[in-house]
């Protein structure tokens, strides 16, 4: 029970990370009906900014949490910055084009900021500062620290405040009115250029959090660390329906889950055959599964028409 119990809470850490990046991909699909294969990157660069600003100001003296909320603060200023450069120098000029124009300019925009990120912070690990103390707690036999409670903590307000955005706001009714139908919109005040850009922005915002999460959480950060997160969350998004909040967030907890209570629990069914490090696999057994036999997600899509 103790093992079970500890799966669960390692998941939902996970979980939580995965739903941040996957709203990004959905808010961006949800209006555009395009997949960002370039998001992962942008959390990746949010992370070694962080790195950076972080120890710099630490090594300046700056109190630990002091430099950790200017490195987050400086990391979702950058990732925004690249957020909207992505979308008005990458994709907007591909806005009429075949689908798949700007699908292989998404895969080649990632690409791109990998090899950046390679030049900038160099090909090997980099360790993340200890912006938080390592407090345990135990409960019921499953241990768990302090920075895991902040990232589910943060990351569930950071939703609910999102969803509080999308339907509460106008920028929200905006986003949805462009989302059902740009040219209807567009009749009816709404700019349409903003309402994409803004997508992006607040969508790399979410990124950059998830990214610093990711760091303070396993202390390590690479150039090629936004490739396989950005899969796994776009496994999430589809899941629970790509091109819905709600879907998105469950998608992700529940493939955090599933990751989690697999690696827990595959060297007991295979008999040692298999170890925990295959975890991977599972996110993409849930991909091809749900691809199969119910290709809109778990929660539908509720985007409007896509022709």
């Amino acid at each position: 029970m103790d093992i079970f119990l500890q799966q669960i809470i390692n998941g939902l850490v996970q979980g939580s990370i995965y739903a941040l990046v996957a709203l990004g991909y959905t808010m961006v699909y949800g209006i555009m009906g395009l997949i960002n294969f370039a998001h992962g990157e942008v959390v990746m660069i949010g992370t070694l900014v962080c790195i950076s600003v972080a120890g710099l100001l630490i090594k300046a003296g700056i109190p630990v949490w002091l430099a950790g909320i200017n490195g987050l603060g400086a990391a979702m200023l950058v990732c925004m910055a690249l957020g909207w450069s992505l979308e008005r120098i990458a994709y907007r000029p591909l806005r009429n084009a075949p689908r798949l124009t700007p699908l292989i300019t998404a895969i080649g925009m990632s690409i791109v900021l990998q090899n950046v990120a390679m030049i900038v912070w160099g090909r090997n690990y980099l360790t993340f500062p200890h912006l938080l103390p390592k407090v345990n707690f135990e409960f019921a036999g499953a241990n768990f620290t302090a920075i895991q409670v902040m990232i589910v903590v943060v990351s569930g307000l950071t939703m609910a405040g999102l969803v509080f955005l999308v339907y509460r706001t106008k920028l929200g009714m905006a986003m949805r009115a462009t989302a059902q139908n740009p040219q209807v919109a567009g009749l009816m005040g709404v700019n349409s250029n903003r309402v994409i850009s803004a997508a992006f922005v607040i969508g790399s915002a979410l990124g950059a959090l998830a990214g610093v999460m990711v760091g303070t959480y396993y202390e390590i950060a690479h150039y090629q660390m936004g490739f396989m997160l950005g899969l796994k969350a776009f496994t999430a998004a589809v899941l629970g329906g790509i091109g819905n909040l709600a879907g998105a967030m469950a998608g992700g907890i529940l493939l955090g889950l599933i990751e989690a209570l697999g690696a827990g629990y595959i060297g007991d069914l295979t008999g040692g055959f298999f170890g925990s490090h295959y975890q991977d696999i599972f996110a993409f057994i849930v991909l091809i599964v749900v691809l199969m036999f119910k290709p809109s997600g778990l929660f539908g899509e509720k985007t409007g028409d896509r022709a």
